[in-house]
């Protein structure tokens, strides 16, 4: 008796569940057929997750003639960082940042001052552009230093180290930040000359930089170099830039293998879309304006939401313990 009551409560219990069950069904089936009927999902909203609420899209649907200056884009990108306050976690070091003159490396060079370093500015001839990175810099309290000319070069990269270390005293910090991209709808469409200025500007450019700089680095320094989500992921229109970021994140982690027994760390930051000029002067209008909705944070960031991370990663005090990293800042879930 005492089995045949047991198995009815447990039935009993079994269908009170499937009861529950198909009832938490209902209840979604109706919310399906209500969204449905209001023409489907609504459209997320950009993500505000910072200190300052930033741009979401559409952005101006503007292109740019290339290298693309800064001071010509309808939305300014936003660089100064307002909220981040400095606590000398560079103090009296001297970063060297390629691409400097705009961008991330603008950000990064503000954000540098602010911690207490002197700056030099690599950048092709975006003259107007590095001056008015230089204006941020000296008002921040440092000295910043403009020295133009081409990546792609090994005398001049040797003779930017110098210039650095004569006129500011040493080199600590190298950030390998500059950068030529232009899409391309199939392989077929890359010649060999646009695949060499690519490959020559973002792999080389950082090759020539890092070993004119290394003799002049000591225990502490920092190597920083720009990846790139698409060197992570890849990217369809993106065939050759994608494939000088995996590079770079190569690079990034043979190099600091190479020099971790010096107290040299060399790390990488794989930024998402970033609002700079960089992409303006790529792609056409119309496909700018929608620049960065395809994230989970569904906007491009700014490149002051990027400068942070190469503070940490320039920082003894924070990172002292970290060399070969790719760090993602890419707006997503999952990047690597």
């Amino acid at each position: 008796m005492a089995q045949t009551q047991g198995r009815h409560a447990n039935k009993q219990d079994a269908e009170a569940v499937a009861a529950r069950q198909r009832a938490l069904q209902d209840a979604q089936d109706e919310l399906d057929q209500e969204q449905q009927a209001s023409g489907g999902k609504s459209e997320r909203k950009p993500v505000q997750a910072g200190a300052r609420e930033q741009p979401g899209n559409p952005l101006p649907a503007q292109h740019l003639e290339k290298p693309g200056l800064e001071q010509d884009l309808q939305l300014s990108p936003r660089f100064t960082a307002p909220d981040y306050q400095g606590s000398n976690k560079l103090l009296d070091k001297v970063a060297l940042i390629t691409g400097g003159d705009s961008g991330i490396g603008r950000a990064v060079a503000v954000l540098y001052a602010r911690e207490g370093a002197d700056v030099a500015i690599a950048y092709l001839n975006e003259h107007e552009d590095a001056e008015e990175t230089r204006r941020h810099v000296e008002k921040e309290g440092r000295r910043c230093l403009l020295i133009p000319g081409d990546v792609k070069d090994p005398a001049y990269c040797r003779q930017a180290v110098e210039r650095t270390v004569k006129e500011l005293g040493k080199l600590d910090i190298l950030v390998n930040n500059a950068a030529f991209q232009e899409h391309a709808q199939s392989l077929e469409d890359i010649t060999e000359e646009r695949f060499d200025e690519t490959l020559r500007t973002n792999v080389y450019g950082y090759f020539h930089m890092a070993k004119a700089a290394i003799p002049h680095l000591k225990q502490g320094s920092a190597i920083i170099n720009t990846g790139s989500v698409v060197g992570l992921e890849g990217s369809g229109r993106l065939l050759d830039y994608s494939t000088t970021k995996g590079a770079i994140h190569a690079f990034t982690k043979s190099l600091a293998q190479n020099l971790v027994e010096k107290g040299i760390r060399v790390n990488a930051v794989a930024p998402g879309p970033v609002w700079t000029p960089l992409n303006p002067a790529d792609s056409p209008a119309e496909k700018v304006q929608d620049f960065g909705k395809q994230t989970d944070m569904k906007r491009a960031a700014q490149p002051e939401e990027l400068s942070p991370a190469y503070v940490f990663l320039a920082a003894p005090v924070c990172s002292g313990y970290i060399t070969g990293i790719v760090l993602p800042v890419t707006g997503s879930v999952g990047a690597i």
